[in-house]
């Protein structure tokens, strides 16, 4: 999506006009429905006006195109300036300016990190020269125009309030400098004659209007990737929070010993990118020789990242780089340089497939390595058991005198790059109050289907395309095919008042027999449904979900019962006693696993859900978003 497009001309004018930054934001909020702050309007009047006495160059043709403010699908990052034409082979070209109104920034020791200020603090953030040859990265991997019409992407930054130092382009950052030169304030003619190098005549292909119509190609599949990321090769481009992040993490790993343990803790939601990183990491420590593990609670995304691995590297390989979160007991001090721990917020206190072994996840982690990364997000607690908070965390690194550090990501790669969808789950989900109570201006493909029937049908044949399709639902289903092979686990009675023609009940098995925590890859496994131990962590393009009647909507609100969860689910197990003990608690708790297990189902597909309700009044309430 573009804000603003227009020709070089049509730009120069707007500019002239005095009004730019009001003329941009009214074609943001057209395009979004939203608005901006203050500060990224100011912004836009000073940035493009600089812009504009740089395009004024006869040279540069007036029928090269512009466009501002462009979104990249399926992210949530946007990229400040565009110029598209061609260059005198008449082989199409764009150049990316990432605009900057910076006036210093520090050194730092960490490969492609600034600091500089924002909102009146430092902070480290990806150098200009990486953030623009990032989103160019970006753009060949999600757009297959850029990459099957071989359209040349220019990256280069313009610092246009910066005056030369001994920073922005010292020789610590040549790498990415001679990516993505940058520009400082009196370099606007060097900037012109790099644009000039690409851009002799006007965009005469429409250009940017073919990329920002492309066909989207899906985004690399981490499991699919990983074999090749042992070997070395870059297979994810880390942006902006993931490469400040990722270098940080390097950063204390090398300096993390016995008698200076380091615990970094990383926040982000679904999407963000937490594996991808955590991956990336797991790959470069074990590349320095660092004595290192990957660790998440949940079997099924270790179970994914071997199978994917098996015949690339050995077993007893594959084995040495993950493991479970109950493997740390009796391990003894500092016995690791590293452990990555992804779906940190489903640690337990206790191991074992009793409950009874060990004293607590997060101590024994923190107490076996020198230096311990939890990648968490608290919203994606799913049982009674997790204990994986950042106040949990904290303790336990205090008493082992480990510093703490934690940074953030925000929402990137997961439904569609939208923020929006991620938010207005939040708020009809009743988990908190956001400002997006509707699904209006959204990316995302989301729609409430009629029958169960219909939605199975409808995941079964976007499972063609690419086995990236599956149907989930809550636990509301006794897994009856446990003991009985041939028992169907889900049923639900077709609602033939509803129904024209009748359809016949809905009928299928849960996944946790045949394939096991491979269902979600094993390409006959879309015949059963998968449920919240086998998904999470792990991603799709598309998710079909089935809530059950442990969440309703009441008058416009969400009630949740685990009454009427199965018998068979132990997310719940001791709820009961508990109540007795302290039962408004004890009540609040398993609301939010209950909303938090929808939550997680509900964001699995980086493409679209869909969903049908066993609760009629439920269903027309996530309907009545869709109009």
């Amino acid at each position: 999506m573009i804000v603003y497009k227009g020709t070089k001309d049509q730009f120069q004018t707007d500019v002239l006009s005095n009004d730019i930054e009001n003329i941009v934001l009214r074609e943001y909020k057209n395009s979004t429905g939203r608005s901006v702050a203050q500060a990224e309007i100011n912004s836009w009047r000073e940035s493009l006006l600089r812009m504009s006495l740089v395009l004024n160059d006869s040279e540069i043709p007036k029928d090269s195109s512009i466009s501002i403010e462009y979104h990249i699908p399926q992210t949530s990052k946007r990229v400040d300036f565009i110029i598209a034409g061609e260059d005198e082979y008449h082989n199409e070209n764009v150049v990316v300016v990432e605009l900057k109104q910076w006036s210093g920034a520090e050194l730092t020791e960490k490969d492609g990190i600034v600091v500089t200020k924002f909102r009146g603090r430092d902070v480290e953030t990806a150098h200009p020269s990486y953030q623009a040859w990032s989103y160019c990265s970006l753009l060949k991997n999600f757009n297959e125009t850029v990459y099957e019409e071989r359209i040349s992407l220019n990256p280069c930054a313009y610092l246009h309030n910066y005056d030369e130092d001994t920073v922005i382009r010292n020789s610590f950052y040549d790498r990415h400098l001679s990516i993505a030169p940058v520009f400082l304030k009196n370099d606007a003619g060097e900037l012109q004659k790099f644009i000039k190098q690409f851009i002799k005549y006007g965009d005469r292909k429409n250009t940017m209007y073919r990329i920002d119509n492309g066909k989207i190609k899906p985004s690399k599949n981490l499991a699919d990737c990983l074999s090749q990321m042992l070997k070395g090769n870059e297979e994810f481009t880390l942006i902006d929070e993931q490469k400040v992040i990722y270098e940080n993490a390097i950063f204390l790993a090398k300096k993390s010993t016995a008698f200076n343990k380091n615990v970094f803790i990383i926040e982000g939601g679904p999407g963000t990118g937490k594996t991808v990183v955590a991956i990336n990491l797991l790959v470069k420590l074990t590349g320095l020789g660092k004595v290192t593990k990957y660790v998440t609670k949940n079997a099924a995304p270790r179970a994914v990242y071997e199978s994917k691995l098996t015949g690339t590297i050995k077993k007893t390989e594959i084995s040495n780089l993950f493991t479970g979160s109950g493997a740390f007991i009796n391990k003894g001090n500092n016995i690791f340089d590293a452990l990555i721990v992804d779906e940190a917020h489903r640690l337990n206190e206790k191991s074992g497939m009793f409950q009874n072994l060990g004293e607590n996840q997060v101590k024994e982690i923190i107490e076996a390595a020198k230096f311990s990364i939890f990648f968490i997000d608290e919203d994606q607690r799913v049982t009674l058991k997790d204990i994986g908070t950042k106040e949990e965390i904290k303790k336990w690194a205090r008493s082992y005198n480990a510093q703490v550090h934690t940074l953030e990501l925000s929402s990137q790669f997961r439904c569609n790059g939208s923020d929006g969808y991620l938010a207005w789950l939040d708020h009809a989900l009743n988990i908190r109050e956001t400002a997006n109570p509707s699904l209006d201006d959204n990316d995302y493909d989301f729609k409430v289907i009629d029958t169960p029937n219909e939605l199975r049908d409808i995941i079964f044949e976007k499972n063609k395309e690419k086995n990236k399709a599956r149907l989930v639902a809550g636990y509301c289903w006794n897994w009856a095919s446990k003991t009985n092979s041939t028992a169907m686990d889900i049923i639900i009675n077709a609602q033939s008042e509803a129904i024209s023609p009748p359809q016949t009940d809905f009928q299928m098995q849960w996944n946790l027999g045949s394939y096991g925590n491979l269902w979600i890859i094993d390409p006959n496994s879309v015949k059963e449904v998968g449920c919240i131990h086998t998904c999470q962590g792990l991603e799709l393009d598309y998710i079909g979900v089935i809530i059950g009647d442990d969440l309703v909507v009441r008058n416009g609100q969400i009630l949740t019962d685990p009454t009427a969860r199965a018998k068979t689910d132990t997310s719940l197990k001791g709820y009961k006693s508990q109540l007795l003990i302290n039962r408004e608690e004890t009540l609040k708790k398993v609301d939010l696993i209950i909303k938090n297990t929808y939550r997680t189902l509900m964001t699995r597909g980086m493409k679209g859900c869909y969903i049908y309700c066993t609760d009629k009044e439920t269903q027309e309430y996530f309907r009545s978003f869709c109009k």
